[in-house]
């Protein structure tokens, strides 16, 4: 079963915390120093957030899926629409290490879709092609048809078919 995503930046963690676990009627599953993670069953959704990134706001939103098989579904229906797809295979980001992919929707909102393979004690391990500041964004590729610019965490700023390291 597919669990909605939603990954928004925030200003004051603390602050944002105390509203959403209002709001929600739970605490976070996951808190760390710049991230809290809420994973709920009524409706069935992973939302986050973060204080990193560029601005403040919708980061990108996604599906997490429960095994490689929903993963790969969603795969095709990514291509299938005709979108640039960035996939980054396994990768880290946000906590956790995962199976994902990228698609950015005609609007330029980021979509991501991914599997969790497991937790991390950081939110993402460098590599050498990560870029200062930023977290999962890989770094601007060429996409069919121009994107909006993003200078934000998670979000690829465009997509391409070509498997591009991220974090």
């Amino acid at each position: 079963m597919k669990r909605f995503h939603a990954h928004v930046h925030v200003d004051d963690l603390a602050q944002s915390i105390a509203f959403y676990s209002k709001l929600f009627a739970a605490a976070p599953t996951r808190v760390e120093a710049d991230y809290a993670k809420w994973m709920l069953e009524d409706p069935r959704v992973n939302f986050a957030i973060s204080t990193r990134g560029a601005k403040l706001g919708l980061d990108h939103f996604g599906m997490q899926t429960d095994d490689a098989q929903e993963l790969a579904e969603l795969k095709a229906r990514a291509e299938a629409a005709d979108m640039a797809l960035l996939d980054e295979g396994n990768t880290t980001c946000c906590y956790a290490r995962s199976e994902k992919h990228w698609v950015t929707d005609p609007q330029g909102i980021a979509w991501e879709h991914f599997h969790t393979l497991g937790d991390i004690p950081v939110f993402n391990e460098a590599t050498p092609s990560s870029s200062a500041g930023a977290c999962c964004a890989p770094a601007a590729v060429a996409a069919p048809a121009p994107a909006a610019p993003r200078a934000a965490c998670c979000g690829p700023a465009t997509a391409t078919t070509a498997k591009t390291s991220c974090c």
